[in-house]
């Protein structure tokens, strides 16, 4: 029976009808539940929670962006201001979450177009390219829409451009509404001196000098100089577009000359956006000032003395005729180090020629036409192997760079070891021929122009320069007292004693030890060969500082002093924080009749520049060779301390190329000693007094 009504039709839809009727109410019961709960909800949050959610729309919240710090200013000894952190107003783009990259690119060329417009009535702007301005942008795509990859942090805006003229700033104030993603800031930016001398022109254009430029260093974007260890250690501090120092001074005191980050607060609404109102400034913190130990006028002294001498060596007919193998010379290093009482170890000047406008690093950003143009000469000379001012890559590789050999001025400290090590008496005689032959090999090592110089005493070989009596009297005595074992461990203990093949000390970035060549045999030809080579200069290549900090050894008899180059550290408000005293690395014990041989003797040689000298003067020339793209060029050295018997100031010179160095760094030198007394004195610390030079010019 049931199966049968199961299969009747009418009685099946009867109960479809039935079931679908059951559905329908429990759907719409369902329905009317939710629809009382939304009922209920909403007179809940309007009766009970209304006051409430009501404060919380209107309720704002902050958003900070950091302001990079205010760099210290660094300044001369006498206060001179060779570095300074000035105000600018500079363009920062705010990145943008899902940029329209048509917005950007066209937001870079409206820029650019601005720039260019600008500069036709402001030549000295700068202006941008859109694909610079893009990549300033730090978006995921450059000009042509290529993906790239940015330093995405939507926190920090973009430095766009700095040093904003007032044309530019009037322009983007006008049409605010047209650049919402701009924004016109306030900031420090780092200014070095430029000194005009009316005196230096080319081509009718009056030329300007900038003091010091390697030593003092130049800053960059953090965002390009972050792979360097001091700030990988500070990734979370430094903003992007701050600009840190990258060499020199501005490097090795970064902490101190840094300061401390300022802060600008937003207010936003609930939804993130800035809303209208007061903005709050944390002003940022001024970093610490330098007083250095350079002098800006024996400094600029020191530059121009190089950059005459130079042009004397390449021009002037009687440098010409009677220095010939100067005449290629283009590069010239020098440093002056004073070494009596509490300045002792004070650099008062330190040149690497040529130098380079600092400038073109402004904002902490450079052109690629000028990094092309400078890239050879913003490294410093007097501490690090410059390559020749060249640009052409072949051309260059025929030139030496800035580490030569020493030359005759090693032969000071060749009498002293020789002396010290007891190989040769006050009043020990050679007969000089003009040339000397060691080993079996029958190897031979001439004077200069093959001179006979007849009988020498160590004073007299020094003075007259004698190459053989170092080989035969030191050089070789020094080989059969140590043997091949040893011989070499003695020599490299004397010069390191000396400063030579070490570091000064001085903390400076990048500073090198020079090189050791006597220690590579196989490049020498025996033990033998190392130490005849190096008695008389051959043996090894050392920086400008390296010579002037071994000239102070000379100079103090046996004090190796650390080079210095800030005088005093002081805070924005002038309170004194720190004044470095003088440090002597190490003495070196020899009895004092040594030093006095070395000095009288070093006092008897005949110095062309020199003549009427007021001051006795203890000084030795070097005329280096080296052999450069398989050819030998002759480098010029120079080395001399005053007043000799009350030495206040050492000097050292090195000119690649320049031939002797009677010539080639003499004169510079002269000229460093002359601005030196002109300001401070080297007598009695009076400017310019004179005092007699005990007839110590006339020719040997």
């Amino acid at each position: 029976m049931t199966n049968q009504q199961e299969r009747d039709p009418q009685k099946q839809e009867v109960n479809r009808q039935r079931h679908f009727a059951f559905r329908l109410n429990i759907f719409f019961f369902c329905i009317f539940v939710l629809f009382s709960v939304l009922i209920v909800r909403l007179a809940f949050l309007q009766f009970v929670e209304g006051d409430e959610l009501r404060a919380l729309k209107d309720k704002k919240t902050t958003r900070s962006t950091p302001i990079p710090p205010i760099r210290g200013n660094i300044y001369d000894r006498n206060g001179f201001p060779i570095a300074q952190s000035v105000s600018t107003q500079s363009l920062y783009y705010r990145v943008q979450p899902n940029q329209d990259p048509d917005e950007v690119i066209s937001l870079a060329r409206r820029l650019s177009n601005l720039f260019m417009r600008v500069k036709e009535n402001n030549p000295k702007t700068k202006t941008m390219t859109a694909a610079e301005i893009v990549e300033a942008m730090d978006v995921s795509f450059d000009i042509n829409k290529q993906l790239r990859t940015p330093i995405i942090m939507y926190s920090e805006p973009r430095r766009i451009k700095t040093d904003l003229t007032r044309e530019e700033i009037a322009y983007l104030v006008e049409h605010r509404d047209d650049f919402t993603d701009l924004e016109i800031m306030e900031e420090s930016i780092r200014e070095y001196a430029s000194i005009t001398d009316d005196a230096l022109e080319a081509d009718g254009a009056v030329q300007e000098e900038h003091i010091a430029v390697q030593l003092v260093g130049y800053l960059k974007e953090y965002s390009g100089a972050s792979d360097l260890e001091i700030y990988r250690n500070h990734a979370g501090e430094y903003l992007n577009t701050e600009t840190v120092g990258m060499d020199g001074l501005e490097l090795m005191y970064q902490e101190r000359l840094r300061g401390q980050n300022g802060t600008k607060l937003y207010q936003i609404n609930a939804a993130g956006k800035i809303v209208p109102g007061d903005v709050e400034v944390i002003p940022p913190t001024k970093g610490d000032n330098l007083y250095l130990t350079i002098d800006a006028d024996v400094q600029l002294a020191t530059q121009r003395a190089i950059a005459n001498n130079l042009d004397k060596l390449r021009n002037d007919p009687f440098y010409t005729s009677i220095n010939k193998t100067g005449t290629k010379a283009m590069a010239g290093y020098a440093v002056a180090m004073e070494v009596a009482g509490e300045d002792a170890g004070k650099v008062v000047a330190m040149a690497s020629y040529p130098d380079y406008d600092p400038e073109v690093w402004r904002g902490g950003r450079i052109s690629q036409r000028n990094l092309d143009e400078y890239q050879l000469v913003m490294r410093n000379g007097t501490i690090w192997n410059n390559w020749a001012p060249v640009l052409d890559d072949d051309e260059r590789g025929r030139h030496p760079g800035s580490l030569v050999p020493l030359g005759s001025t090693m032969k000071s400290l060749s009498i002293l070891v020789g002396l010290n090590e007891g190989v040769i008496q006050p009043d020990s005689m050679y007969r000089d021929t003009g040339r000397f032959e060691f080993g079996r090999d029958g190897s031979s090592i001439r004077n200069s122009s093959s001179s006979a110089l007849g009988n020498l005493s160590p004073r007299s070989a020094l003075t007259k320069s004698s190459n053989t009596y170092m080989a035969a009297m030191i050089g070789e005595p020094l080989y059969k007292k140590y043997g091949p074992d040893e011989v070499l461990d003695v020599w490299d203990s004397y010069m390191e004693q000396f400063g030579l093949g070490v570091r000064t000390g001085s903390g400076l970035p990048g500073e090198i030890a020079g090189k050791k060549d006597y220690l590579d045999v196989d490049q020498m030809g025996s033990e033998l060969a190392s130490m005849v080579f190096s008695s008389f200069g051959q043996g090894g290549r050392y920086t400008a500082l390296q010579l002037a900090q071994y000239t102070a050894v000379l100079a103090t008899e046996g004090k190796r002093l650390k080079p210095t180059f800030v005088n005093e550290i002081r805070s924005a408000d002038s309170e004194l924080l720190e004044q470095p005293e003088p440090v002597v690395l190490n003495e070196v014990d020899m009895p004092k009749e040594y030093w006095e041989l070395v000095r009288e003797s070093m006092m008897e040689v005949y110095q062309y520049g020199f003549e009427g000298f007021p001051y006795p003067v203890a000084r030795k020339t070097g005329t280096s060779e080296q052999s450069v793209a398989g050819g030998i060029v002759e480098n010029a050295v120079f080395i001399a301390y005053a007043p000799a018997d009350k030495p206040k100031l050492a000097v050292a010179v090195v000119v690649p190329e320049g031939g002797y160095g009677a010539y080639g760094a003499a004169p510079i030198a002269r000229d460093i000693f002359d601005a030196y007394d002109k300001v401070y004195g080297l007598y009695d610390d009076e400017p310019g007094t004179s005092a007699d030079d005990s007839g110590d010019d006339t020719p040997s």
